[in-house]
């Protein structure tokens, strides 16, 4: 089974991957941010989980998690670099 999952990579051509451009419009950084808030609380959800947990393998697969909603978050705040602090934590006038 390898081998012809090797194969069908290695006839690509270069550079065939699909990439897509980033949507940094108005709306597509408001859906970001709400998309970040949710994330932000995904996270408290997790590190109450994680304080009621007793066994340590759940608590590092929490924690992994956690860690791959951070850079998530990290990823979202780099395609908007102009925003402001208060317009990430939902604190706009």
């Amino acid at each position: 089974m390898w081998g012809s999952i090797k194969y069908l990579f290695s006839i690509m051509p270069q550079g065939a991957l699909d990439v897509k451009e980033e949507d940094t419009s108005e709306e597509s950084k408001n859906n970001h941010i709400s998309y970040y808030r949710s994330l932000c609380r995904v996270i408290s959800e997790i590190q109450e989980e994680k304080e009621q947990e007793g066994e340590p393998a759940i608590k590092s697969h929490l924690d992994s998690r956690v860690d791959a909603i951070e850079k998530d978050k990290k990823r979202i705040r780099e395609m908007f670099p102009d925003t402001r602090e208060e317009e990430w934590d939902g604190h706009t006038n």
